[in-house]
């Protein structure tokens, strides 16, 4: 980790985290490379025992908005997740070594993270609609229907 990096992963806040295939090279262009983080994700969420409120898998990088854990730091999680997924990649190396994360403190801030989300893919020119992209959370989010990704949706 760089000198004077500080991280907030113990503060009960969500976390908009973000982190990049190397080089950014879209090592996730295919569905099969998006499926396989997708489930590789959801390995994740149930191993640490973590909520994924949001996430999309684009083809150079991925967004996630999650929990904390309950029992390993963040970065734990995140650790293992991006190996899980580069064990089972031909890419070597698969990740760049960092991550982005930004603590989601209120309300308004989940949603516009949440959104930001979702609308990637729209702001990238890879579809006209979120729904049109299938490996993000937006699905779960119009249908009510869990899908690969098990999604903490907020109770109507």
């Amino acid at each position: 980790m760089p000198l004077h990096l500080k991280r907030y992963q113990t503060s009960g806040h969500h976390h908009a985290i973000n982190f990049s295939c190397y080089d950014r090279r879209p090592y996730l262009a295919t569905p099969a490379a998006r499926d396989l983080f997708e489930q590789s994700l959801e390995k994740t969420r149930r191993k640490y025992e973590l909520y994924i409120f949001g996430y999309v898998v684009m083809p150079e990088h991925v967004h996630l908005l999650v929990s904390e854990p309950k029992r390993e730091p963040l970065s734990k999680a995140i650790q293992a997740l991006k190996l899980s997924v580069s064990k089972q990649s031909p890419q070597s190396p698969f990740w760049l070594e960092r991550y982005y994360d930004f603590n989601v403190i209120t309300d308004d801030k989940h949603v516009e993270k949440l959104r930001y989300i979702h609308r990637n893919p729209v702001t990238r020119g890879l579809v006209d609609k979120p729904e049109d992209w299938p490996h993000s959370s937006y699905l779960t989010y119009l249908t009510r229907t869990q899908r690969t990704v098990t999604i903490a949706l907020p109770t109507l």
